[in-house]
Formats: C-alpha cells, sequence, structure tokens
C-alpha cells in the first residue's frame, strides 16, 4: 500500500515534497528529513544507470561504518523505486 501512495504523491507533489512525505509517512521509525537530499541524488544516480556511485550521508548517519553509501543501497532501502518508475513511464 505504501509504494501505491508513493506514487500518487510522486505525480502530485514535487520530488523534494514527495519524498520528505514517502520517508516520514510510509516507514517506521520514519526516517529523519535530513535524508530527502541524498535520496534525490541516489534516485539521479540510478536514472542515469550509476548504480554503485556512492552518495554522501549527512552527519551522523553511516552506512556500515561509511559516511557514503552506493545509491543501489539508498534506493533499496529507503524504497524509491516509485521514482524510477515514473520516469520510465515518462509521468515524471
Amino acid at each position: 500500500m505504501g509504494s501505491l501512495q508513493a506514487v500518487e504523491m510522486a505525480e502530485m507533489l514535487s520530488m523534494e515534497d514527495a519524498i520528505s512525505w514517502h520517508l516520514t509517512s510510509n516507514h517506521y521509525p520514519p526516517v529523519p528529513l535530513s535524508m530527502v537530499e541524498p535520496c534525490i541524488e541516489a534516485i539521479q544516480n540510478a536514472l542515469t544507470g550509476d548504480w554503485w556511485k556512492p552518495v554522501e550521508l549527512p552527519n551522523p548517519v553511516k552506512y556500515k561504518g561509511s559516511t557514503h553509501a552506493p545509491t543501489s543501497a539508498i534506493i533499496e532501502q529507503h524504497h524509491l523505486d516509485p521514482w524510477l518508475e515514473l520516469d520510465e513511464e515518462g509521468l515524471e
């Protein structure tokens, strides 16, 4: 159900607003809003096929002890697939 809501929000709101809503409403516990920009960067990387490009994480967030996480991990762990599907369909 959260994925369907994310698709609807992605169609109706700016990317930043939709991801902010998604991170705080579709995750428990909510993901801090400091992750919005890294998520947007990860979506942009994924859309260009750069799935392994590291994305800098906000302090104090760490990924396996690092201050950077691969794009693929951010997409997967934050359930950002709806934004990739929207672009493929030409809706964004």
